[in-house]
Order: structure tokens, then sequence, then C-alpha cells
């Protein structure tokens, strides 16, 4: 095993090892010895991870659902595959939308995200700016529906 520098702690040290260790500490209720300062960030970072990838997911569906939508000339050869990615971001999302304070999170994002897709969206096509609405051209029911594609 690695000899442990005096001025790195286990955390900084091995991070997996720090994890296994917290969380045998937790199980034993071992709370004296618990790195407090390292296990709050790491509790931080865990939730802005999730909304990160709620913001990410929904942002990846959007494009997708915009070019199948908007980019007509080309869903006759990107189609199955435009279709396949919105599935799969809508999978990814649900899985985190179990959580209603995600959900909710989703919900205030939403307006927020979806200039972000079209933007994508118009870089990647070289549509016209006039032919892909400045506000979302789909309901968030829509946009969640695993039977929704747009004509």
């Amino acid at each position: 095993m690695k000899n442990q520098l005096p001025n790195k702690s286990l955390y900084e040290e091995d991070f997996y090892l720090w994890v296994k260790t917290t969380a045998k500490q937790l199980r034993e209720r071992n709370i004296n010895q618990l790195d407090w300062q390292h296990l709050i960030e790491e509790i931080e970072a865990l939730g802005n991870e999730q909304r990160h990838k709620v913001e990410s997911y929904t942002k990846q569906l959007l494009i997708h659902l915009l070019l199948y939508k908007y980019w007509e000339q080309e869903r006759a050869n990107c189609g199955k595959g435009w279709q396949n990615e919105i599935a799969n971001f809508r999978d990814e999302l649900e899985l985190l939308l179990d959580s209603k304070t995600l959900y909710n999170y989703w919900q205030q994002k939403f307006d927020k995200i979806y200039p972000k897709a079209r933007k994508r969206v118009l870089l990647k096509t070289e549509l016209p700016s006039e032919i892909i609405p400045l506000t979302s051209p789909f309901t968030l029911e829509e946009v969640l529906n695993e039977d929704y594609l747009p004509e």
C-alpha cells in the first residue's frame, strides 16, 4: 500500500477508499470519525451533478426534437437515428425526473434550456433562424411523451 503523505488526507490520497471508509462510518453511526468537510462537498456535488444531467439530457432531447421537426431535407436520412436519440434521452430524463425535486427543477429550467438547444440546431443545420421559434414549440408533456414525435 502507498505511504500516505503527512499533509494529504485519505480523501486526497485515495478517493475510492475514502468513499468506502465514509460509508462504513455512516453505517456504524461513527459520526466522530467522519470527514465532514469532504462529505458535505461530495453530497453537494452529487446534487449539482443531478441537476446538470437534467439540463444536459433536456437540451439533447430538444435538439433532436427540433432536428426531427424542422430539418426536413435530412429527416429521410437521419430520422431513425434522431428517433433513437429522442427515446434514449427521454429514458434518461424519466429516471432522473422520478425525483419530485428534480422534476420541479426541470420545469423551472425548461424555458432557459430551449434557447440553447435552438442555437445548437441553427449552428448544425444553417437553417434560417426564423424557421425555428424563439420559444419551445413543444409542451412539457410532449417532450416527455414517449409516443410523441413532431411532424
